[in-house]
């Protein structure tokens, strides 16, 4: 047996448990939670099961995470929606899109020590299953300036926010971004994260509900936390508006 037919047996080794595990995962899977909600908008409560796979007994973690969506009305009214794999997942029912159908948004916490989650959102309206992408802050940037201040920018056409960082002087020195007197050493973004948690806000009876989304900005490290930009937005005509944005000071 030569080189090249060694490695392809090894990678064969390798490869086919994952495999094996794909093909069995489903039948290992547990009913995570139930819900009944009218999701279709035919005035009749659907069945809406939440399943995955658990990583052990008794884990908060699941593989493979999956919404299984039954009609009660018809019986071809069924859909599946994959949610891939994540911590103590649960779906909140509130209609974002104002089309007076409950809308479901799928949250799970991502594990790590940012306290980012992930979120997927889904409607559906006319017997269609059609995912709505969540919002995203694209404008957001931030920097160390001299003297021991940090600026962070959450829109095209607004003055920068201005951050006193001087009571983390010692660890910034420590670190080489500033020197002793306060003098940026060299040019140095902020750490800018994903939105982390997004919150389903009721605006008035007559607008219904949009989402408020929270926006970690941190110093040197992710640890270094900063602040939190918080935004109000609301799904209209098929695109998300930005109705307010605050920046909130650790």
């Amino acid at each position: 047996m030569n080189a090249k037919q060694i490695l392809f047996v090894v990678l064969f080794l390798l490869i086919s448990p994952m495999s094996l595990n794909g093909v069995t995962n489903e039948e290992e899977a547990v009913l995570i939670n139930t819900y009944q909600k009218d999701v279709t908008g035919d005035g009749v409560l659907d069945e809406i099961n939440l399943k995955g796979v658990p990583f052990s007994d008794g884990a908060e973690y699941f593989h493979n995470i999956w919404a299984e969506v039954k009609s009660k009305s018809t019986d071809d009214g069924r859909w599946r929606i994959n949610y891939g794999d994540g911590y103590e997942p649960e779906i909140q029912f509130v209609d974002i899109n104002h089309d007076k159908i409950q809308d479901m948004l799928y949250q799970s916490p991502t594990g790590g020590s940012g306290g980012l989650y992930h979120y997927d959102l889904h409607t559906i309206a006319n017997n269609q299953l059609l995912e709505i992408p969540l919002p995203k802050h694209e404008y957001v940037s931030g920097e160390f300036t001299d003297h021991f201040l940090a600026e962070v920018k959450i829109s095209p056409n607004e003055k920068p926010i201005e951050i006193d960082i001087s009571n983390r002087s010692k660890e910034y020195i420590r670190l080489g971004i500033y020197n002793k007197d306060g003098k940026l050493k060299k040019s140095t973004s902020l750490m800018i994260d994903p939105i982390a948690f997004f919150e389903p806000v009721k605006l008035t009876d007559k607008k219904g509900y949009g989402l408020k989304s929270f926006k970690q900005v941190s110093g040197a490290y992710h640890a270094d936390q900063l602040g939190t930009i918080e935004a109000l937005w609301y799904y209209r005509d098929g695109e998300w508006i930005v109705l307010q944005s605050e920046w909130k000071k650790e």
